[in-house]
């Protein structure tokens, strides 16, 4: 058991926790509690600590088992990311993603990282993607994971400025679907959106001058949906990329929606006409 914090072990996570250039040379990120442990692809483990009160009960409030390296609780506080430390941490090797990948063209791709569709997503080469400029708050990216993965979206494409999707908190938000859902950074998001016109995708931008509302448009065949960042929006070069402009109806004084809220209604939109084509 581990019961100093000097230990070199130790040290490395909290590295790993605080500094994402460290997750980055590493080529690993961290996740913590027994919920989000349990979905790890056993393959892409690569260290597993838990508290020494954990190891003691053996079982969390879900049911699940872990065993690995033991750490002393006060211990285990000082390199867990919570307030409330569930016992259980892990070191999980990234899995790197194409382009390919998000648009079901990879040998062996299908829609969430091979598992069975959702109804009405019977076909993993019609696209459903997700395409995110410049988000910068870190619960709203985790959001869309665990949405996007729920209403069947096929991969998410992030501009090199987005938030961090290893970051500890975006991990959490995700409820797992990071370990499913194929994503891809670019560098030059312009230019991919292009990639994926190419593609014969049809990209959409909520925007308020939008000439139709988003449930008049046809999303049946390959879409993309453009999201900007919380503030300032889409930046104008990306919104110049969109086929089509759509808005979402509103009452009230509201002027725009969570980035996180309006990513969900476009991407459950989808799901509805896709069920029922």
């Amino acid at each position: 058991m581990i019961t100093s914090t000097s230990n070199a072990q130790i040290k490395e996570l909290i590295r790993l926790q605080r500094k994402g250039r460290a997750r980055d040379e590493a080529g690993v990120f961290i996740v913590e509690g027994p919920r989000m442990a349990a979905e790890i692809p056993p393959e892409r483990i690569v260290k597993f600590y838990v508290s020494e009160s954990y190891m003691k009960k053996q079982h969390s409030s879900t049911g699940h088992s872990f065993h690995g390296e033991v750490l002393a609780d006060a211990v285990f506080a000082h390199v867990s990311d919570t307030k409330t430390p569930q016992g259980v941490l892990a070191v999980v090797k990234r899995k790197e993603y194409t382009l390919d990948d998000i648009l079901g063209n990879a040998e062996g791709s299908s829609i969430h990282g091979g598992q069975k569709p959702l109804d009405g997503y019977e076909n993993p080469r019609n696209p459903h993607i997700l395409v995110l400029d410049n988000l910068q708050d870190p619960g709203n990216l985790g959001t869309i994971f665990r949405t996007a993965e729920a209403a069947g979206a096929t991969g998410v494409l992030l501009s090199r400025d987005c938030v961090d999707i290893y970051n500890p908190k975006v991990i959490r938000s995700t409820m797992g679907a990071v370990f499913r859902l194929p994503f891809l950074y670019t560098d030059d998001l312009p230019g991919t959106i292009e990639e994926l016109k190419a593609a014969g995708i049809q990209v959409y931008a909520a925007h308020l001058e939008g000439e139709n509302a988003y449930d008049e448009e046809d999303y049946r065949s390959g879409c993309a949906f453009l999201v900007g960042n919380e503030g300032n929006g889409l930046r104008n070069e990306v919104t110049a990329c969109a086929d089509h402009l759509i808005r979402i109806p509103m009452q009230g004084k509201a002027e725009s929606l969570n980035a996180a809220v309006a990513a969900s209604v476009l991407m459950f939109e989808v799901g509805r006409q896709r069920r029922n084509k």
